[in-house]
């Protein structure tokens, strides 16, 4: 018992294409022993209470393409979830795929001693609008989680449509004071295309790895984040 009370906290990030994979969660809940699972393109309308061992924290309500975040009860508690808007791309105002395109929920994380840490899913605008519209939806959702966080931990994980120019993006957040991480593999893979879609921005958390899983379903493939909060984040 001791041992997987230190264990990493196990964060799935997964874009379910138009909600075609939802009934792969089950199973992957539970093949990779995930203590949060940060969706995208969801039914939110069909989506169940529960996925395996894991509860529904939130799930957004206006969006063609939800949102929802899945937790374990018995290694997080809740304390209530925020959705917003973030600025809105030419794709937004034609085709309205998404009001909110961030939903944070905030946790005492048990297993490290009631340390707080928000987690949230976030799905930045697709790759007709460009860089500079997601850099600023990226750093309007960071500095609204960071604004609420009061100096405690976050982890931000889901499809970020950012394939290129990655490096920069990092350079630019890291100046900010956050972390980005990419998977170890492409995060999709479809019409002969492939690239780094889906990855993870920390703040105050040690990130051990980003590993790309397998699909069957979506267009995109899921990305398990295993992190620890940082010794001396406000608990």
């Amino acid at each position: 018992m001791e041992g997987a009370e230190r264990r990493p906290l196990r964060t799935i990030s997964y874009n379910l294409h138009e909600g075609r994979a939802t009934t792969e969660l089950v199973d992957l809940a539970v093949a990779h022993d995930a203590d949060a699972l940060c969706l995208q393109e969801c039914d939110t309308l069909r989506l169940p209470e529960t996925v395996g061992p894991l509860v529904l924290a939130g799930a957004t309500q206006r969006n063609r393409l939800g949102l929802a975040l899945y937790y374990r009860p018995d290694r997080l508690h809740a304390h209530g979830h925020e959705m917003r808007p973030l600025r809105r791309s030419m794709h937004d105002r034609v085709l309205s795929p998404a009001h909110e395109r961030l939903l944070a929920v905030r946790f005492e994380d048990l297993a490290s001693g009631g340390a707080l840490l928000t987690l949230a899913s976030i799905h930045t605008a697709p790759l007709s609008a460009t860089n500079a519209m997601r850099r600023h939806q990226i750093t309007e959702a960071l500095g609204a989680i960071r604004s609420a966080a009061h100096g405690s931990s976050s982890l931000v994980v889901g499809d970020f449509n950012y394939p290129w120019f990655a490096s920069s993006l990092a350079r630019r957040l890291g100046e900010q004071g956050y972390e980005l991480s990419h998977s170890d593999l492409p995060t999709y893979v479809r019409k002969r295309f492939r690239g780094h879609f889906d990855f993870a921005v920390s703040e105050g958390m040690h990130i051990e790895s980003v590993t790309t899983l397998q699909q069957a379903g979506s267009d995109h493939l899921p990305v398990l984040v295993q992190s620890q909060v940082r010794a001396g984040v406000p608990a």
